[in-house]
């Protein structure tokens, strides 16, 4: 796999995460219980932001499927320059940014 820094890298510690509720299974005292319990909302914000994450993702590809179906049915058409739909809808898409710490993707 190649490092590539425009890929979204998980906000929460997943070995962390398991640890804790491996500990919580193994020995369920109320400080392993909480701990366990206290990943809940950090789990349920890397949620949000991924799921955030898909629907623009989805977005994008729907917007340059259109763009892509368009420009082969002008092609198909015969018209002059077909490759226009596809260069407005590449010139229009906007590269993904990471957020800032802390902050959910938009």
């Amino acid at each position: 796999m190649t490092n590539q820094p425009h890929i979204p890298r998980p906000t929460i510690d997943q070995e962390a995460v398991l640890a804790h509720l491996h500990a919580a299974r193994q020995r369920p005292t109320p400080v392993t219980i909480w701990t366990a319990i206290g990943d809940i909302p950090v789990m349920l914000a890397e949620i949000d932001r991924i799921a955030r994450l898909l629907t623009r993702t989805r977005w994008d590809f729907a917007d340059l499927l259109a763009a892509a179906r368009a420009t082969i049915a002008a092609d198909h058409d015969g018209e002059p320059d077909p490759l226009t739909y596809l260069r407005d809808a590449v010139a229009e898409h906007r590269a993904w940014t990471p957020p800032e710490d802390g902050e959910l993707a938009e």
